[in-house]
């Protein structure tokens, strides 16, 4: 499984907001600015986190955005979904109830597939983004959230 930008980006989008707008919103600009990832790009990816849930935007003069709930509510599963899709790395019809494969009685392998997408899955859920931001905030690089580290 591969994530493309748009997870890897996103993710580190995240955890930026919820580390500089606990008390006050984070514009575009800044979270753009300190992750170096272009506006265009971010207003992208806010916008399908906007339309998850995840986010809220704030109008006005101190506008800008914030988590739409807790940090401790929203999982890396929720966010990578919400840009990615399905997070499975194999699409397999055998494990479909209304399966389309004339195998799936006697396929052995549609096993292996479900264990491998149920544990990405599983990871992926039980990363709280507040667990995120503890690291950051303890590895003391708030501004450089894991940029650079990923191609």
């Amino acid at each position: 499984m591969k994530l493309s930008t748009k997870g890897r980006y996103g993710l580190r989008a995240l955890i930026d907001l919820a580390l500089y707008s606990e008390n006050e919103t984070a514009s575009i600009a800044s979270i753009s600015a300190r992750q170096h990832i272009s506006e265009s790009y971010l207003e992208q990816l806010i916008g399908k986190l906007r339309k998850a849930g995840l986010v809220v935007s704030v109008r006005g003069a101190g506008g800008g955005y914030k988590l739409a709930k807790p940090a401790e509510e929203i999982s890396v599963g929720d966010i990578l979904r919400a840009l990615e899709g399905n997070l499975d790395p194999v699409e397999c019809p055998g494990l479909k109830e209304e399966s389309a494969c004339d195998s799936s009685e006697f396929c052995v392998t549609k096993y292996v597939w479900q264990r491998i997408n149920d544990s990405i899955n599983q990871t992926v859920d039980e990363i709280k983004l507040s667990q995120l931001i503890e690291e950051s905030k303890q590895a003391g690089n708030g501004a450089k959230v894991g940029s650079g580290c990923v191609k």
